[in-house]
Parts: C-alpha cells; sequence; structure tokens
C-alpha cells in the first residue's frame, strides 16, 4: 500500500500513489464530483503538484463539495510489523474555485461550517495505518474467514470506530478506489519498545473512540434508541515478545439507559432521568450487542450512592437486576471507603473481581500462532463522565491481567511483580495518564482530572492545583463553547447534512432580550458597587447606601441568569432539542 501520494489541481483533482508500483491515478471531476481510475499520464504536466498522506473523505457544505485530505503524518510505531501514523496536519479543498454564486448569508453559513470541520480536525487523536486494520483488537482478526481477509481496509473495519465513515460513504461503492483512501480512527495510541530483565517487549494501549452517539460531555449522556451508549471507548492492551503476542480488552461507556444532564450555567446540572421512554429495552439492546461482540460482562459502576449521582446509581442497580440476563456476571458499585480521593482504596475494588478476571482471562497467541487463550469476557466500566475514576480502575485491571501475560511469554521471571520494575512501571503510569487525558479533551474539552494519581500513584499538591485549573476550563466550556463542538462532530460524522434543495441552515438563532440585557446590567452594577467601595462618599452610611443598592442589583441579576441558566448557554443549533433531550 502507497504511504504518501502526490495530489494535483487543475480542472480535476489527480490523487497519484507515490511507491505502490501501480500506474493507477484517482480522477475526481471538480463540476460532476464523479471519481475515477486514470493513469498517470492523464495528469496535465500544468497542474500544480503536492504531497498528502491521505484521503479522509469528502463532504458537502453549503458552497459545493470539499475534498479532505490528510498533509502531514507522524510515526507512532510498528503493530505486528506494519506502520501506524497519527495525522497531524489537514486540508479542506473546495471543489469549486470560487464562492461568487453564494449571497452573504450562505458565505457566512459556509465559513461557520468550515470552522465545524476545521475544529473536529484540530481535535488531538486521529490514526491510520494504510496496511493493517486499526479498527478490531488481536481477537477479533485472528477469529476471521479468508474471506474477510480479502477484503479491503474500508470494506471489513468496525463501523463503530471508523469516524471518517460519512466522508467515505463517495468511496464505497467503488472498490477499486479503496485503496486511495484509510478508515481512520479517532482515540489515542500509545506504542513503546520495553526492556525488563534484559528482554526487549513492545507494549501499545489502543484506545477506540466509538463514532455512534459521539459528542461532548453534558450534551451526549446515556444511550440512543439503538443501544449505542455516550462517550463508549474501547481499549486495548497489547504485548509482543519474540514472536509471542497478547491482548487485554475493556471498555467504558455512559451509563445505559436514557438520561440527560443539559448545562445551566451550575457548576454540576442535577442529572435527569427520562420518564417517557422505556429504559429496559435499550438497556438490553446495549447489553446483547456488547454480549455478542465481547462475550460475558462485569459492570463496574464507580458513581457515588450519595448526592445528584444516587438516583442514577439506584436505576442502574434496578436495571441490572430485572435483567435477569446471566452472561451479566457481575455488578459491582464504587465503595464508599474508595470516595473522597481514597483513590488508592480501588484496589480493594479490583480485588473483588480478581476471580472474575482470572476465569475471563486475555487473548495470548504463542510464536507458531496458535491461539493459546482467549478472552471471554469483558469489563465495562462507568463513571459519570467515563474519565477519570474509570481510566484508574482501568489502569489497574490492565497492570494485573500485563502481569500474567508477561509471565506467560517469559518476560518476568516468578515472583516478579511489575510495580517492582521502576523504569517499566514510570512508563506504565505515564502512558495511561496520557490515555486519560486524551479521553477527557475528546469528550469534556481539558486533561483529565486525578492523573496525578495514575502517574505516581498517590494525590499530590500540584495535582489539586491542576484539577482546579481544568475543573474551571470545563465550566467554561460545557456552558460557553460545547454547544458549538456538539455541532461540529454532528456535521462531520453526518448526523446533520446540508440539504441541497434547501440551503436554509439553522445557524441564525434569535436570541431573547434577556441574552443580552441581564449579563450587561450585572456587570454595570458590579462595577458601580466596586466603585463606591473604592471612592467613599461623604458618608460611610451614603457610601454603605450605594454599596447596598448596586450589590443587591447585581446579586439579583446574578439570580435571575442563573434561574434561566439554559438560555445562557451555547446550545447545539444543528440536531433538534428532542434528539438532545
Amino acid at each position: 500500500e502507497a504511504s504518501y501520494y502526490n495530489f494535483s489541481e487543475n480542472i480535476k483533482f489527480y490523487i497519484e500513489a507515490c511507491d505502490d508500483g501501480s500506474n493507477d491515478v484517482l480522477s475526481i471531476d471538480r463540476v460532476s464530483t464523479e471519481m475515477i481510475l486514470t493513469v498517470k499520464k492523464d495528469i496535465p504536466p500544468h497542474a500544480v503538484t503536492r504531497p498528502i498522506c491521505g484521503i479522509m473523505g469528502t463532504i458537502r457544505l453549503v458552497a459545493g463539495t470539499y475534498l479532505i485530505v490528510i498533509t502531514k503524518k507522524k510515526k507512532v510505531g510498528d503493530l505486528l510489523g506494519h506502520a501506524v501514523w497519527k495525522a497531524m496536519d489537514f486540508d479542506v479543498i473546495s471543489y469549486k474555485k470560487t464562492v461568487l454564486h453564494l449571497t452573504d448569508n450562505q458565505m457566512q453559513d459556509n465559513k461557520a461550517f468550515l470552522s465545524m470541520i476545521n475544529s473536529v480536525l484540530l481535535t488531538d487523536g486521529f490514526y491510520f495505518a494504510t496496511d493493517y486494520d486499526l479498527t478490531h483488537t488481536l481477537q477479533r482478526l485472528a477469529n476471521t474467514s479468508p474471506e474477510f481477509q480479502e477484503m479491503s481496509l474500508l470494506e471489513r473495519a468496525d463501523q463503530r470506530f471508523v469516524w471518517n465513515g460519512h466522508l467515505l460513504r463517495e468511496f464505497m461503492p467503488q472498490p477499486e478506489l479503496h485503496r486511495f483512501a484509510y478508515p481512520v480512527v479517532h482515540g489515542f495510541i500509545f506504542m513503546k519498545s520495553c526492556c525488563i530483565n534484559g528482554k526487549i517487549f513492545d507494549w501499545n494501549i489502543i484506545s477506540r473512540r466509538s463514532c455512534f452517539r459521539a459528542g461532548v460531555r453534558y450534551y451526549v449522556r446515556g444511550i440512543d434508541s439503538e443501544g449505542h451508549a455516550a462517550n463508549f471507548v474501547e481499549t486495548e492492551q497489547i504485548v509482543q515478545y519474540n514472536g509471542g503476542k497478547a491482548s487485554f480488552v475493556q471498555t467504558r461507556g455512559s451509563i445505559p439507559f436514557y438520561w440527560s444532564q443539559r448545562p445551566n450555567l451550575k457548576y454540576k446540572p442535577k442529572p435527569q432521568i427520562s420518564k417517557t421512554i422505556d429504559h429496559l429495552d435499550g438497556f438490553q439492546r446495549h447489553f446483547d450487542s456488547q454480549i455478542i461482540i465481547y462475550g460475558k460482562q462485569v459492570i463496574l459502576n464507580l458513581i457515588d450512592q450519595k448526592g445528584s449521582e444516587k438516583q442514577l446509581e439506584q436505576a442502574f442497580d434496578k436495571m441490572v437486576s430485572s435483567l435477569e440476563n446471566d452472561l451479566i456476571g457481575f455488578y459491582i458499585t464504587f465503595l464508599p471507603e474508595c470516595s473522597r480521593m481514597r483513590w488508592h482504596r480501588l484496589q480493594i475494588l479490583v480485588d473483588m473481581v480478581t476471580e472474575m478476571q482470572d476465569e475471563y482471562g486475555y487473548f495470548l497467541v504463542d510464536v507458531d500462532g496458535n491461539v493459546l487463550v482467549q478472552q471471554e469476557g469483558m469489563f465495562r466500566s462507568n463513571c459519570m463522565d467515563c474519565l477519570d475514576r474509570t481510566n484508574v480502575i482501568q489502569s489497574l485491571l490492565a497492570r494485573r491481567s500485563l502481569q500474567s501475560q508477561l509471565e506467560r511469554l517469559g518476560v518476568l521471571h516468578m515472583g516478579q511483580r511489575i510495580e517492582d520494575q521502576a523504569d517499566f512501571e514510570k512508563i506504565y503510569k505515564n502512558a495511561w495518564a496520557d490515555n486519560a487525558n486524551a479521553c477527557a479533551k475528546q469528550y469534556a474539552g481539558t486533561g483529565a482530572l486525578k492523573t496525578d494519581f495514575t502517574r505516581t500513584g498517590k494525590r499530590t499538591q500540584w495535582g489539586l492545583v491542576m484539577d482546579g485549573w481544568n475543573s474551571m476550563i470545563r465550566y467554561y466550556k460545557n456552558n460557553f463553547s460545547d454547544g458549538f463542538r456538539q455541532d461540529s462532530i454532528d456535521l462531520f460524522l453526518g448526523n446533520y447534512s446540508i440539504d441541497e434543495a434547501d440551503m436554509t441552515t439553522p445557524l441564525h438563532e434569535t436570541k431573547d432580550w434577556k441574552f443580552l440585557t441581564l449579563p450587561i446590567i450585572m456587570v454595570v452594577a458590579f462595577s458601580m458597587c466596586i466603585i463606591c467601595l473604592l471612592m467613599a462618599g461623604d458618608t460611610w452610611t451614603e457610601t454603605l447606601a450605594y454599596v447596598l443598592f448596586w450589590g443587591t442589583a447585581s446579586f439579583v441579576t446574578a439570580g435571575v441568569i442563573l434561574f434561566n441558566g439554559r438560555e445562557f448557554v451555547d446550545a447545539p443549533k444543528l440536531v433538534q432539542k428532542e434528539k438532545m433531550d
């Protein structure tokens, strides 16, 4: 497969594979949008040519169709002898050479949609391989048929994790074009050669974020009607040594029933459980699909059993009990002794599931390619966001699995513990903390909280300061920029598409008078309050009266703004509210 291409612009686009020995060239007509194979001699000699790393796909905006290409990549490492790349930069190229056919409003809309596409592309964490299927685990790939192996990467990819699936819809019906575009996954990949006892082995983490029910923290919670959970991530830990290989897979995903937590200017909006939908139907759909894909399930529910999270914990517990499915083998809730940052005690939770983890096992292949063990069950972890607590428990379970794998592969001697291998333990903790940060940035908009615990095994003063900073940034983004981020993801994934027949868009939403008037009144009143304090009047009673008046005005205005919080947050415009509630 080609590792880079030449891209030429003229009346048509020409994409030429540079190092696969083929004479074929992909030709894209900029007027009819037709894509066909041609040969190198058809490229006009005066065409402007530049190198690109691959094609993400095409998307239709107000001005017409755009081609999205990868212009810069960085090698992450090798997986089973195949290069894995991180896409670092992109270009969005218009089929049309001008936008003069648009009205002023259409130009504004097109510019807004382009900024949405670029917003998603600038989100860190897009990965691809030219000759390896990153969307499947080692175990799924080992259990495939010869026919599956003959398919192109686009045809055989797990659609849950193909983030450019919507962009590739024009390529899919034409198999001869598949080698010009690759499935791109979104998440986190870490690859490193490590050494224990003088033995060098490759250790990898691959986190695949699902593109079904994808979105941002407060606007996408729970499940959809198909049973797809929000913030669903499949994390696979792979180790390779001396021809043998092993993997351990875990999943995380939002609490799988119908609930929401829309931002309303409060630091922690109260979760709302839907009262009009049959929760058990969606709940069953979710776990039926999980059991088909992964086998038996162990639910690690890490939400608190008090406060605003209590109602979710009780509903989750009730649904697991009413499902009566023998393949859901265990349901464990967050222990009270682990709350209030006593996360070192999460080991108690791990100890509770050791027998289950030993029973479910992991995937192991020997030097000759013989499958010795298969993973027969899955740990599904969740907290409210499926970020911070979830990552800590996943790293503990993964370490326990890795301990056994390295012993069986002959890297660790009997009696040796991973925790005692100082160099590798540092790499291990930092990689899992980086995984937490990547997942958090993609869902919540900031790095993860509590990563000081993952990196060092204890809570630190600097970690508390960074958590406070990240919490403030999360608050701002969740309330004042996540509507745009949600719209960007929906447009990118095809949840919202621009109608060629009707070019009117929902971007021009008029705000209520309160949106502009009340914040101005509050700022003026607060400023006057400060001025009165600094510039005292003739008597203290006069000063007090002014301060009380302006202080009361700012306080009352702030109260009115908080009461109408939903009207002041940045809400998505492209998806109807019924879908969001």
